[in-house]
């Protein structure tokens, strides 16, 4: 084949005699995995091979920064340990139970519902009884009144000095014994019922106090009633009608004279529940017989203004039989904390 005499030879391109592409081509020859650089534009200055430096570094970092993070996750926090008594034990509602340290707030105001619908239930059944019972009770509590209004004589004479002045009060009255002699029938448990809400607090030692708790309780409830029944009662009615009431007829209202002496029966066995309070003031570490007896000055001042109120006259008498059972009480309180205070020091 001839050549074609008008047609020019291809031209060859001119060889450059700059050395960053062979070197260029070099690197990319050496290392296959790498794609290949962009060719800088042709020239001689510094400046270009310096920005060509530059772009080679920003690629290099570019794929450091989608180098993908290969470091272990952190281990989660250890659980908090479960605190425990001075010997070792667990408090009560710390083992994963809904009680104790664990309650919420709503489920301690569930725990105060059970307790109260618990003691309704209670009073309800202990009123039933008593309400068969209703005139009995109301005779045996009689027996103070009728031993002034018409003394040497029988009960039921007595109660016939007692006068009602609306048809309704007789009613009121059976009502009023009936219930008031259900609180204390059912004392015994509606003490229980406050100490199975406060239990749950409570460490599994302090538990131990439970039976004891009851029985003195319920004791001394019924020491101080009595108390007031045989001791407080005959006192303030014979001063109140035979003396203050000498000079006129006496015409004591039924309901009028329950009242009185449920107010003194009632609160009296409150009055007497002194030492066990304390109690537990102490077996929580919230009074000590060092302070009781530092505030002794105090706590009889504070005594005679409580006597002073709740006595149903103002004389010097029943002031002391007011407050002389309240100065006992809380002496014998400053023993009971000592003793618990002994056995805390022990136990430690």
């Amino acid at each position: 084949m001839t050549d074609d005499p008008g047609k020019s030879p291809p031209s060859n391109p001119p060889e450059s005699d700059s050395p960053e592409p062979a070197a260029v081509a070099s690197e990319s020859e050496d290392d296959p995995g790498k794609a290949p650089a962009s060719n800088p534009p042709e020239s001689d200055s510094p400046e270009s091979a310096a920005v060509a430096s530059e772009s080679e570094k920003e690629e290099l970092q570019g794929e450091e920064d989608f180098t993908p993070d290969l470091t272990p996750p952190e281990s989660p926090p250890a659980p908090p340990s479960t605190p425990e008594t001075s010997d070792g034990e667990p408090p009560d509602g710390a083992e994963g139970g809904i009680l104790g340290s664990t309650m919420t707030f709503l489920e301690h105001l569930d725990e105060l519902r059970k307790r109260i619908l618990h003691s309704a239930a209670a009073l309800a059944i202990a009123f039933a009884i008593c309400w068969v019972f209703s005139e009995q009770i109301y005779r045996f509590l009689a027996v103070p009144i009728a031993d002034v209004v018409a003394p040497g004589q029988s009960v039921e004479t007595g109660m016939k000095q007692l006068v009602f002045l609306r048809p309704t009060e007789p009613f009121s009255i059976w009502i009023k014994v009936s219930f008031v002699a259900a609180i204390f029938l059912s004392a015994p448990y509606l003490l229980l019922q406050v100490w199975f809400f406060i239990a749950p607090g409570l460490y599994r030692k302090e538990k131990s106090y439970a039976l004891p708790f009851l029985f003195s309780s319920t004791f001394l409830f019924l020491v101080g009633g009595a108390f007031a029944y045989y001791v407080i009662l005959p006192t303030a009615l014979e001063f109140l009608i035979n003396q203050y009431g000498a000079p006129f007829r006496a015409m004591v209202s039924a309901i009028e004279y329950f009242n009185f002496e449920v107010v003194i029966l009632v609160g009296m066995g409150l009055v007497f529940q002194l030492p066990v309070l304390v109690a537990f003031l102490s077996l929580f570490g919230l009074v000590t017989p060092g302070f009781l007896w530092k505030n002794f000055r105090y706590a009889f001042l504070v005594i005679l203004i409580v006597a002073a109120v709740v006595s149903p006259t103002a004389d010097a008498l029943n002031l002391f039989l007011w407050s002389g059972p309240m100065v006992v009480l809380y002496l014998i309180s400053i023993g009971i904390s000592w003793i618990f205070k002994r056995r805390k020091e022990k136990r430690e």
